[in-house]
């Protein structure tokens, strides 16, 4: 099967398209045929190994799982022999976690892994930008216990994760402000956003509003600085801190009548399973900025480290 595979860290260039073995399923496993994944900044992190902790755990002078692509959908080719959630023909998305291998024509997963059948009234290519953006949205959205009715404001709010943190804190009943660049004001008041600054020309923390949820998206913004816009009891989501946000954020918390989340996900089919379930009601959309081919995904990469795209780059991998 073709595969994009990095046998280094880098530019986008260290991606080059190879012929690997075809994965076969194990007895509890699938064999998805992957319709179409999606370019994101973990990806992005992977491939560059930035923050230079990446490698503790992903390899130390070279990546040891040289296939990046984590957020899939796809059809289910093949089933082990104790398979009993899927079938042959299903058409499947979620997320291959830690695994990663979906910048592929094929993949293997266990039936349990972050998994649910595709919603009927989204294409492939949507299906598979979801679950990066949504299932991580989710878990922080979800950590905040969020009230109906809470002052929610999302920084970064038309990326990936943003665009899906939106979606859903409106879902849970937030009164939602939005944060985004000037061209993107438009898309992000018509993902449900009830007020949405355009962070040229406002800054949020100087506005002398309050909110009882921040959620940053994208590591762009002071600490310190949204703490002070925050309720006293209110909640400040990192999405994408890293170790020292972390640890201040503990020592915040510790010492502090606000509360300070951040860390790595867990992912859930479950997760997978209430975002499709959104999606078949109506009630969360993807957003899909452009979309490559697999050939194409050198370029696609280029695409998502300049930091201005709307929502998801979708990449197709196989067309029928």
């Amino acid at each position: 099967m073709k595969a994009m595979i990095y046998e280094r860290y880098g530019a986008p260039e260290v991606l080059q398209l190879k012929e690997v073995n075809k994965p076969t399923p194990k007895d509890k496993e699938i064999l998805i045929r992957v319709k179409s994944t999606a370019v994101n900044t973990g990806d992005i992190r992977l491939r560059k190994a930035d923050p230079w902790a990446v490698r503790l755990f992903f390899g130390l002078t070279k990546p040891r799982k040289n296939i990046l692509g984590g957020a899939f959908s796809g059809e289910v080719e093949a089933v082990g022999k104790s398979v009993t959630k899927f079938k042959t023909g299903d058409a499947v998305f979620g997320s291959a976690g830690m695994r990663f291998g979906a910048y592929a024509e094929y993949l293997c997963l266990d039936e349990d892994a972050t998994l649910a059948i595709k919603p009927a009234n989204i294409s492939h290519t949507e299906a598979g930008t979801i679950p990066f953006g949504g299932t991580t949205a989710l878990y922080f959205i979800r950590k905040a216990k969020i009230k109906k009715g809470q002052k929610v404001l999302i920084y970064g709010a038309s990326g990936a994760v943003g665009s899906a943190a939106v979606q859903l804190a409106k879902y849970f009943g937030a009164h939602v402000t939005a944060v985004c660049g000037p061209s993107n004001t438009e898309m992000v008041k018509s993902l449900g956003a009830d007020i949405v600054i355009d962070y040229t020309k406002e800054d949020f923390t100087k506005n002398g509003e309050i909110y009882d949820v921040i959620y940053e998206t994208v590591n762009k913004i002071s600490f310190s600085e949204s703490i002070h816009s925050l309720s006293k009891k209110g909640t400040l989501l990192l999405g994408a801190g890293g170790l020292p946000h972390m640890l201040l954020g503990t020592w915040v918390s510790m010492v502090g009548s606000c509360k300070v989340i951040t860390g790595v996900i867990k992912e859930k089919a479950e997760d997978i399973s209430f975002m499709k379930q959104l999606i078949e009601d109506g009630k969360y959309k993807a957003v899909v900025d452009r979309s490559y081919s697999l050939t194409q995904i050198v370029a696609a990469h280029r695409y998502v480290e300049q930091g201005h795209k709307k929502g998801n780059v979708a990449i197709t991998v196989n067309e029928n």
